[in-house]
């Protein structure tokens, strides 16, 4: 029972970690945008207005910028998960 417990809990702190990175990494990514283009990022990179080469570099400068982000918080919980239990993190499956 407490291992299930903490594998929950792990699970939680992870997630939670992951979703506050990813906001942090967008919003610092609408700023770099907005620094580096002089306009706002695209808010909806299908719409016709988009150029293609806009919507291309916003997808993918979003989508590793967050992945790294989400990554990297995942990361700082393992590690602190283990320094602070002296075992590794439960399994995520």
């Amino acid at each position: 029972m407490a291992d299930e417990t903490g594998k929950v809990g792990y699970k939680a702190i992870a997630a939670v970690a992951a979703v506050l990175a990813a906001l942090v990494a967008r919003k610092s990514l609408r700023l770099a945008w907005r620094v580096a283009t002089g306009k706002e990022p695209p808010a909806n990179p299908e719409h016709p207005t988009v150029t293609w080469p806009e919507a291309v570099a916003w997808a993918a400068v979003s989508g590793a910028v967050i992945g790294l982000a989400r990554l990297a918080a995942q990361k700082k919980v393992a590690a602190s998960w283990q320094r602070s239990t002296g075992s590794p993190p439960p399994s995520r499956d």
